[in-house]
């Protein structure tokens, strides 16, 4: 499946649900998608980490637990961020199904 142009949203929305660690968003994607973005870690890391550049996801090391993690967060802006990308999104798929027309259950076509 391709996600060009999208990761950003996807990853907003998992750090949306609270911070985690690098792989633990690359498990929520999967999770939360039924497999349809099983991500390799050569993609979700530099996506995250240009996120923190842009100022949309703060990051920190977590030392308390048992290996050395870093945890991501989404600032406020981040939060914007993904507001705007979700509305921007929505609008992306009334378009599109209305020149392809809607998902109905049995059809593929």
């Amino acid at each position: 499946m391709d996600f060009r142009g999208h990761l950003d949203l996807l990853l907003l929305s998992v750090l949306d649900a609270g911070p985690g660690h690098g792989y633990a968003v690359i498990t929520a994607l999967r999770d939360r998608s039924e497999g349809a973005f099983d991500l390799p870690e050569g993609t979700v890391y530099p996506a995250l980490q240009r996120l923190e550049r842009a100022g949309l996801v703060v990051s920190h090391w977590d030392e308390e637990s048992p290996r050395r993690r870093r945890i991501y967060q989404l600032t406020a802006e981040g939060r914007r961020a993904r507001a705007a990308k979700k509305h921007q999104w929505r609008g992306f798929v009334v378009g599109v199904q209305a020149v392809i027309g809607p998902m109905t259950a049995g059809r593929t076509a």
